[in-house]
């Protein structure tokens, strides 16, 4: 049996308790920005899209994503590469390792996060094997923020994570399975494009 003076404090630590849960389980708030990745132009710089071959419901599915496309560009020379670009108020979905539904059973090696000299703010992990052709490459944003690490990201804005609305994170991903091991990645097609789509999204 609890004492009568502790019933006041017990009540408000109850209290406080319920708000995360009232907030996401019931009320279900979310931040929206109004943006859409269908957006984002199906011709950038010198490449051409045409969608991919995902059922439609993959992305929801993988991702726990609201909006999400897949298309497959190519340039003049006719160089592949294949983005990816979700949407998700579950970040764990999108940050935990996507290329393991995103280039499945390719064996990228070990991941390296880099800054690209043209613009040092975008955060940008590699994949990429080598002793094999072929990368993949990704970036997270969060309110236009580049997430470098995520998990210290979720708990640095863990206080906000519980009592405010959900944010949602977006995730940029590139394959190209044919450029040589030897390639830095920002004279890559890949680069190339990630970095227009993600200009040409945060530009609406």
């Amino acid at each position: 049996m609890i004492s009568s003076r502790f019933a006041l404090p017990a009540i408000i630590v109850l209290i406080i308790a319920l708000v995360p849960t009232v907030i996401h389980s019931y009320l279900g708030l979310t931040k929206h920005d109004d943006r859409l990745v269908a957006s984002i132009n199906t011709v950038l710089n010198n490449f051409s899209s045409i969608p991919s071959t995902r059922n439609p419901g993959w992305g929801e599915e993988t991702f726990d994503s609201f909006d999400w496309i897949e298309r497959i560009y190519r340039d003049e020379h006719g160089h592949a590469v294949r983005l990816f670009v979700g949407r998700s108020y579950d970040h764990k979905r999108l940050y935990h390792h996507p290329e393991l539904a995103l280039s499945y059973a390719r064996d990228l090696g070990h991941q390296k996060l880099v800054h690209l000299p043209s613009d040092p703010t975008i955060a940008i992990n590699v994949l990429q094997n080598p002793t094999r052709p072929g990368l993949a490459a990704y970036a997270l944003v969060v309110d236009d923020e580049f997430i470098e690490n995520p998990i210290v990201h979720q708990l640095q804005d863990s206080l906000h994570l519980l009592i405010g609305a959900r944010k949602s994170m977006t995730l940029f991903y590139v394959a190209d399975d044919l450029t040589p091991t030897n390639t830095p990645f920002e004279q890559t097609p890949a680069a190339s494009l990630l970095i227009s789509a993600i200009k040409d999204f945060l530009a609406k």
